[in-house]
């Protein structure tokens, strides 16, 4: 599974054209379409990224949904009409779609935020602001994570 950590904010050039950081790439290395896909996010102005692994578990995830109904039909055409998949050309880089562009309000640079199984690709001063708000949340409401174990040992006194 593709793991995406860290924040890195690059350039894009007069083309269009934008590098994607090379620890994403690794992570993506061992699939059979490399590349990135890339959608509009549904809850921020921001792009979703992740692998063809993470797309196909996605779709997966529709089949939980009845089939044609309202819910599996949204979602669908959501995110999989909308999705763009983007091959890597031989520097790492990807063009990125002006629809995409747009959605994200970005100009000259984009940040790439790792979150986990998938990625963002962020407006750098609307990630800012946007990762401040979650932060302050989170101390907030003093959010945890629990991890869970295979064999729940540490849960054994």
């Amino acid at each position: 599974m593709a793991l995406f950590l860290s924040t890195q904010v690059n350039k894009i050039d007069k083309k269009g054209r934008i590098s994607v950081p090379a620890g994403f790439r690794s992570a993506l290395a061992g699939q059979s379409f490399q590349g990135v896909v890339l959608f509009r996010s549904l809850r921020f102005g921001a792009i979703e990224g992740c692998g063809m692994d993470r797309m196909e578990k996605l779709s997966q995830g529709l089949d939980n949904f009845v089939q044609f109904s309202s819910e599996q039909s949204d979602l669908s055409a959501s995110i999989f009409a909308d999705a763009q998949p983007l091959p890597f050309d031989p520097e790492g880089r990807i063009m990125l779609p002006e629809l995409l562009i747009e959605h994200a309000k970005i100009n000259d640079a984009a940040a790439f935020v790792g979150c986990g199984a998938t990625f963002q690709i962020w407006n750098p001063d609307l990630f800012s602001k946007h990762q401040l708000e979650a932060r302050n949340r989170v101390q907030k409401q003093e959010l945890g994570i629990r991890i869970h174990s295979a064999t729940k040992q540490e849960d054994k006194p």
